[in-house]
């Protein structure tokens, strides 16, 4: 049985964050005395408060079987090659797909789930699409499928193995996968080795493939045909998943300059070379907002995509990262030290973090829901960051044992150390 206590003040907020000048005496009127009075009355005879957090329902799950969650509220857990689909709101069994390998991954598109199973073998493992609406099978075809930010295309290629990862980078083929069918619609074949990353559209103008090959060509294709719709040489550069980056609408590439590292901008749809800048010590580009941060040597700095202007920057910071459409700052490279959400155009923390992890996921209305490891690690706390306020505002803990989390709108989906995936739904103060 689970047990959720509201814990007051004791749910694990830095001592911070309590007011330390409040008086522990007051003077209290006879007039106050019986309002408050009152109010005990009346809370007392509406019965027992709700917990902040309850258990909606659980499923026994492996230790490696995958789970995700979808934008029209569905829970889809792979258990031991059978995967199955539940009503976020009230835990109802939607469908169950058939059999299968188990995937080290679920990947949502365009109303499909890709699976690509586990496997040890030299040889790339197929990659099979269930609807997510039915879980009927739709199609499959060996190799890596890949989907394209801003774009509800998939691709089907050859990826490289490195250090930064598989799938975006590529070479051979590159085939345009029709989502009902899986048949190729078209294909751009890659000479030797090339980077692939998407470039959103803008309001008229649909999302399309751009390839950094190795011979320092830069090319935009179209993503209906695949045709080249624009192409220019860049400088040599280390070509990878993060090199170029897209942010505001502009395509950043950081490569060796005369000085020193540069960085330089290219138009999304000529990319005709807009300005370049010095890098300095900034070793890491990311979108953040409508701007681009640079990250390096206990800076963060942030630039106009349009014109290279610095904006703002802070000593300190290692890096930020967007989770949905909130920037979070953190102190160390490797994300363990959360500073706070910020406000993208000027770089001010609007709320302090200290100490909890963002989690997987937004919570209702966009918001950022937060756990929070507390004495010694014997017990996790969960906050949600509401817009406007300067802390997070703490829910309850949860049972010890519990991690690996996502969010969604008033649910918070968990494994335990019982093999189970839990599913709480929570109230906000």
């Amino acid at each position: 049985m689970d047990v959720v206590i509201d814990l007051g003040y004791d749910r694990g907020e830095p001592l911070q964050y309590r007011d330390r000048n409040r008086s522990s005496v007051q003077s209290w009127s006879p007039a106050a005395l019986l309002g408050v009075l009152v109010l005990l009355l009346a809370g007392a005879s509406a019965g027992p408060a709700k917990p902040p957090m309850n258990p909606l329902f659980r499923l026994q799950i492996g230790p490696a079987d995958t789970y995700a969650v979808t934008g029209d509220g569905q829970l889809l857990a792979q258990t031991f090659g059978l995967l199955t689909s539940y009503d976020l709101d009230s835990g109802k069994l939607k469908w169950q797909a058939g059999q299968s390998t188990p995937a080290y991954r679920l990947r949502l598109s365009g109303g499909l789930v890709l699976m690509r199973p586990w496997t040890t073998s030299a040889t790339e493992p197929a990659t099979t699409a269930v609807s997510s609406f039915t879980g009927a099978a739709q199609w499959e075809r060996p190799g890596t499928v890949v989907t394209v930010a801003g774009s509800t295309a998939l691709l089907a290629v050859d990826s490289v193995r490195s250090l930064t990862g598989s799938g975006r980078r590529v070479q051979g083929p590159i085939d345009a996968v029709d989502p009902i069918t899986g048949n190729t619609r078209w294909t751009v074949r890659v000479p030797s080795t090339a980077v692939l990353i998407g470039v959103p559209g803008r309001a008229d103008d649909a999302s399309r493939m751009l390839l950094v090959h190795d011979d320092r060509t830069l090319a935009l294709h179209d993503l209906t045909d695949g045709r080249r719709l624009a192409s220019t040489t860049v400088p040599a550069a280390d070509y990878n998943p993060d090199n170029p980056i897209v942010a505001g609408g502009r395509i950043l590439l950081r490569h060796p300059g005369i000085l020193g590292p540069e960085i330089s901008a290219y138009d999304p749809v000529t990319l005709k070379q807009t300005w370049t800048v010095p890098a300095g010590n900034s070793y890491q580009m990311s979108a953040c907002g409508v701007l681009a941060c640079l990250s390096g040597s206990d800076e963060v700095r942030a630039l106009d995509p349009a014109t290279g202007d610095q904006l703002w920057s802070h000593r300190g910071w290692q890096g930020i990262q967007e989770y949905g459409t909130t920037l979070i700052a953190y102190g160390e490279p490797d994300g363990s030290d959360p500073v706070g959400v910020i406000d993208p155009v000027t770089g001010a923390v609007r709320v302090d973090l200290d100490g909890w992890r963002p989690v997987t996921g937004t919570g209702t209305d966009g918001r950022l829901v937060l756990i929070r490891s507390v004495d010694d690690g014997a017990r996790s706390m969960v906050a949600v960051a509401h817009p406007g306020d300067a802390r997070p505002q703490p829910l309850a803990a949860l049972p010890a044992g519990t991690g690996d989390c996502q969010a969604a709108p008033a649910r918070l989906i968990c494994r335990t150390m019982y093999g189970e995936l839990v599913v709480w739904a929570y109230q906000e103060g």
